[in-house]
């Protein structure tokens, strides 16, 4: 899907290692995103955050869920530090962790990529019944005009 659709953090660059304040060793809070460049047509956005390498990069076994955000409003350029506040009617779906809401890079062990990836839709989604990835990655079939992506990578800092 060719885009000109642009995703990036003031707090790191692609490819590069998110700082320890956005994970569980530090404030375990969202990293700052901006975005730009939406195509013509973007309804909503939707955002979800996961980390392919777990538990462990030498031996990946399952794609870990960090964050899941949808119905994110066409005229959202970002999403500050925290996420505090989410734009208006913005949703927040489940992630591995059974919660809501973000959770921060926090790999048992190696260093892990973590995967921001954006998504231009059609339309909103209104309310999943059960908001998971899967669900979302369902519920936008069909409707995804452009997505891009973004790559922070995260080791402990004990390991």
């Amino acid at each position: 899907m060719a885009t000109d659709m642009l995703l990036e953090s003031p707090a790191f660059a692609d490819g590069d290692s998110i700082p320890s304040k956005y994970t569980c060793e530090g404030e375990d809070i969202s990293p700052p995103l901006r975005w730009s460049k939406l195509p013509e047509g973007t309804r909503s956005l939707a955002l979800i955050v996961d980390d392919p390498d777990a538990p462990d990069p030498k031996a990946p076994k399952r794609t870990w869920v960090h964050w899941v955000l949808y119905d994110v409003p066409a005229d959202a350029t970002g999403l500050p530090e925290g996420a505090d506040p989410l734009p208006v009617g913005t949703r927040e779906g489940l992630n591995d962790w059974d919660r809501i809401g973000y959770g921060g890079p926090c790999p048992p062990i190696g260093r892990h990529r973590y995967f921001f990836k954006l998504y231009a839709l059609d339309a909103s989604l209104g309310a999943l019944p059960e908001p998971s990835k899967a669900a979302l990655e369902q519920a936008m079939a069909g409707h995804i005009l452009a997505q891009t992506q973004l790559i922070g990578t995260y080791k402990k800092a004990h390991r």
